[in-house]
Parts: structure tokens; C-alpha cells; sequence
């Protein structure tokens, strides 16, 4: 009788849960339900034992603490990722034993992207979690302990300059702590056209800044500026001379996409695959409203061509001057992310957003802003990093790298986000969502999705993000579709999902990698293809 109240209160919940597993929390459930108003708040590992085939138990890394809980480490939990070690992932101070759980997981397989690691960025993104007691419910009924109080997380090398740089979110995939690299996993891009800001991709060069707010000073300075010819602002002055402009814009590493590249020949740089590249809802004063205000006023009288961002990082881009003193280029000298301050890892105090421009030029931490004749001197602007090379150069030998444009506005993509590679596909359709950008504000008016290497197409649906002006189109547009499975497929062969984009201007993305790879790994548009096997 038990088990059958746990399952219809699931159902009540929209969650489903396999029978076998509610047996196991009945017990648990009737018990803490007479008890309490909060179902499992006291749960106890007994209860949670019924819930898994019996396996050997990994050593508790200390003594049963006073709660009746063992301990274990996060490298223990870490160990726990498959069915044969058993699936745990942490809540809080929690440790849970998830192994049973997960083929009755209404978000399907997804929940292994959290295996051995925290799963509380996930329940952030997925608010369903919070908004109902239930699935606290029948976590709780999976405790297994806690985590180990004593345990010291980093030992702080004072000589070490990274060693402030903020915690990232472990459903990150990370490609390097020192400095921070770490991409969206795709899976999960397109469960909010927002993204938030702890699953937001992280691209660093330096050790992260650590500036306070009352010690921030933005210097405001070059030709074509009202005497003394230098201004300087404080962050709260930032806040209450200009008034706060907000728009929602997509920023994309122009490295996204690098892993596919290097499947054709190796490349430099980070093997990103496609989530190095986010979409918030940025707020701060508009740069022309800035400048204005500094009596930038007749740029191209003063010689004035590009506008540069100097970060405390040490890192220098810049933009053209039209782009930047154009109130419908949307630039920010952003201090809000999705409305909050901005993240330490995202540019605290003060960063630069440039609406449909590489993410390099989005320049963090920004402490000077420069008026100029000529684009910003550096690697980050004039060095091989954001330059496209063509497909024949490997090498730079002869090559004048001066003469090859930096990177400002980047070309129309696409990514499939479902299904993911390796999936088994039932049916005679396979359903396929993703998402589409361009650079330079350029809308997407259509996304064509193909099941048979392109011989065949069908228009996706256009979803969130569609209903933006084409001409300042920043964020990208999610898609939807249905593909037939190929006539003639038979069970255990393998397909290729491929998506192509088309922009307002009507540029669409090339076929294949190889005609597009070039040395540096970048501006990576061509179909995304993603293989799934054909289910029996």
C-alpha cells in the first residue's frame, strides 16, 4: 500500500518512477510521512540501503558523523559513474546512491552528465526540482552519507597567481583550471535560451582579477574627447550618470567548434566542441552614451576608427568605431548578468558586450576604455589568435600576419543539441532540437535538418529567439524538427543528423570541415553532424 501512495504522489508530481524502486522507499516513505509534513526529511541510511541491489560499499572516508551518516570524499564520489561502481552524485552536504534511479529519470539519460559530481547546478537550471517537494522526497530516500566535513577542498599556495580564482560549476566540462577554460555541455544548451550564469562557458587567458567595487576606477581616454581629454568613473558613477541599457545577446569563443575541426587535422588551441558560447541578458550604460557624454562626438572628424578595451587581465581588443558609437550596436559596459552583478569569472566589476562579435573582443574586467586611429596592438588582436588562415597554410612560415583582418563579426552555425552522438533512435522519425546564430546582429530565417548526409531535407521550427528584429538579432534561435529515418536503415545501422542555417543575409553553412579548416582552429560553421544508431 505504501509503495502504491509513493507512486501516485510521483505521478501527481509528473515524476515516474520505477516500481521496483518505489518498494524500496515505501518503507522509508510511510514511516517519515507519519512522522513529518517534509516526506524523507528523516530519512535513514537503512531506508536508503532497500533502494540498491546489494554491492560492495566504498570505504567511508571517516568516522559516522553525529547525523548517523558515514563520510565520503569528493574524489570518492568521483569514482562512482557507471552501474557497475554505482552512480552517486552529491546535494549540498549530501552523498546519494542514484544507480536505480536513473532509467526512471524523466529527463532521460542526462542525469549521467552529473555522475560522481554535484548535481546542484543541474536542480538551478532545472527549476522543476525546486518547485515541488517530491523529487527532494526521493532524493533523500537514496542518501547514502555526507560529505566529509574535514575535508580541505584546495590548499592555498600563496605564490601560486591563480590561486583566487573563483570555484566553476562541476557541470562544466573543463579543459583547464589554470587558467579557467570550461564549455556548456550541449545536452543542456537549449533547456533555457538563457543561459545561467554558473553553466555559462568560462574562456580565460590570466589569472582571474580580483578588484573591489569601491577600488574600481573605468578610465575613459584618447582622441576626439572633450578636454581634460580623460575621464574616469567609478563603478556607482557608471550606475547613476548613464542610464542602464539591457539587451540579450549570445557570445561565442571563436574556438567553438575546434574539437570537430581537429577530426580533419589537428589545430591549436582548446578542443572545444559547440558549448563555448552562451546567451545572457546583459545590463549596464550604453559605450556611445559613455562617449557622448565624454564629447566624442564627431569621430570621424578626430581621425577616430576603432575603439579599444584594455581589461586587468592584461588582455587589449578592440572594435570599430562605428560599432561602437552606434546606439543600435548595443554595446555595454555591462555590470549585470542575468540580474545579477557580473560573476568574478565573467568580468567583475565591469566588462565590455559587443553585441554579435567574437567573444574575444567582449573584453572582462575592463579598466580603460581608448579612442583610436587604428585597431588595438597585441596577440589578441593583431597576432595569429583570431585571424583566419586558409585551409593550405599549416604553418606561418612567409606568412604576413599583419595583412590577415582580425576576427570581428563571426559567420552563421549551428549545433544539434538532441539527439546526442551514439543515441539509439526507435521509430521511423527522430526528433532533433538545436540551435542557430550569426554574427553581426543577422537573424536566422530558417534551419534545415537532414537524416540522410543532406540528400534529403525538412525546414525545422523555429522557436525561442525567432521573433527577433533580423538586423540586431544578437541571441541565438532555438529549432525544433521530426526527421524520417531513411528508407531502407536497417536496426544497428548508424545515421547522421545534419543541420544547415540560413541567416537574413541568406549565407548558409558550408558542407564540410575540411574545405573550412584552417590552422587556428577557428570559425568553425560547417554542418554539424551527429551520429545515431538505428534501434532494432
Amino acid at each position: 500500500m505504501a509503495a502504491r501512495l509513493f507512486l501516485r504522489l510521483a505521478e501527481q508530481a509528473r515524476v515516474r518512477i520505477n516500481p521496483r524502486v518505489a518498494c524500496g522507499v515505501a518503507g522509508a516513505f510511510a514511516s517519515s510521512l507519519a512522522a513529518s509534513h517534509y516526506a524523507f526529511a528523516d530519512a535513514k541510511p537503512q531506508a536508503a540501503a532497500a533502494l540498491h541491489v546489494p554491492r560492495e560499499p566504498a570505504k567511508p572516508a571517516g568516522k559516522v558523523v553525529s547525523c548517523g551518516w558515514p563520510t565520503y570524499t569528493r574524489a570518492q564520489v568521483a569514482e562512482h559513474t557507471t552501474a557497475d561502481s554505482g552512480i552517486w552524485v552529491t546535494y549540498k552536504d549530501g552523498v546519494y546512491d542514484i544507480t536505480d534511479f536513473v532509467d526512471s529519470h524523466p529527463g532521460g539519460n542526462r542525469i549521467l552528465l552529473a555522475a560522481g559530481k554535484a548535481i546542484d547546478s543541474f536542480w538551478n537550471l532545472y527549476q522543476q526540482h525546486l518547485n515541488s517537494e517530491a523529487p527532494m522526497q526521493m532524493l533523500k530516500a537514496m542518501q547514502i552519507g555526507v560529505l566529509d566535513p574535514s575535508e580541505v577542498l584546495d590548499v592555498v599556495d600563496e605564490n601560486d597567481p591563480y590561486a583566487s580564482d573563483p570555484q566553476v560549476s562541476d557541470a562544466l566540462i573543463m579543459h583547464s583550471k589554470k587558467p579557467l577554460q570550461a564549455e556548456t555541455p550541449l545536452a543542456i544548451i537549449t533547456d533555457s535560451w538563457l543561459t545561467p550564469n554558473d553553466l555559462f562557458f568560462v574562456r580565460g587567458h590570466h589569472p582571474v582579477p580580483v578588484i573591489k567595487e569601491e577600488d574600481y576606477r573605468l578610465t575613459i581616454k584618447g582622441p576626439g574627447l572633450a578636454e581634460p581629454k580623460t575621464f574616469t568613473f567609478t563603478l556607482k558613477e557608471l550606475k547613476t550618470i548613464f542610464n542602464k541599457h539591457e539587451v540579450v545577446t549570445t557570445i561565442q569563443c571563436g574556438g567553438n567548434g575546434r574539437k570537430q575541426m581537429n577530426s580533419v587535422k589537428k589545430t591549436m588551441g582548446i578542443p572545444w566542441s559547440h558549448g563555448a558560447m552562451g546567451t545572457a541578458k546583459w545590463g549596464g550604460a550604453r559605450l556611445s552614451d559613455v562617449l557622448e557624454y565624454c564629447g566624442c562626438k564627431n569621430p570621424e572628424a578626430a581621425g577616430v576608427e576603432h575603439v579599444h578595451f584594455e581589461g586587468a587581465e592584461n588582455l587589449t581588443a578592440s572594435i570599430p568605431a562605428d560599432k561602437a558609437l552606434s546606439r543600435r550596436g548595443d554595446v555595454l559596459l555591462a555590470y549585470e548578468m542575468n540580474g545579477e552583478p557580473v560573476p568574478a569569472a565573467h568580468g567583475y566589476p565591469v566588462r565590455a558586450v559587443v553585441p554579435g562579435h567574437v567573444g574575444v573582443r567582449n573584453v572582462k574586467w575592463v579598466t580603460s576604455v581608448v579612442t583610436a586611429f587604428e585597431e588595438a596592438r597585441g596577440p589578441w588582436q593583431r597576432g595569429i589568435a583570431y585571424k583566419g588562415f586558409a585551409p593550405g597554410v599549416d604553418n606561418f612560415d612567409g606568412v604576413d600576419v599583419e595583412r590577415v583582418p582580425s576576427v570581428q563579426e563571426q559567420p552563421v552555425m549551428s549545433a544539434i543539441t538532441l539527439p546526442q552522438p551514439g543515441e539509439k533512435v526507435e521509430g521511423d522519425t527522430v526528433d532533433v532540437k538545436g540551435f542557430a546564430w550569426s554574427g553581426g546582429g543577422r537573424g536566422i530565417v530558417r534551419v534545415d535538418v537532414s537524416a540522410d548526409e543532406g540528400k534529403t531535407w525538412t525546414t525545422a521550427e523555429l522557436t525561442e529567439g525567432k521573433d527577433q528584429p533580423l538586423a540586431r538579432a544578437w541571441a541565438w534561435t532555438f529549432f525544433e524538427a521530426s526527421v524520417a529515418v531513411p528508407p531502407g536503415a536497417k536496426a544497428g545501422d548508424t545515421i547522421h543528423i545534419c543541420a544547415k542555417a540560413t541567416d537574413a543575409s541568406y549565407n548558409t553553412q558550408p558542407e564540410r570541415l575540411d574545405a573550412i579548416w584552417n590552422i587556428r582552429g577557428i570559425l568553425n560553421n560547417a554542418w554539424p553532424r551527429v551520429p545515431v544508431k538505428v534501434d532494432p
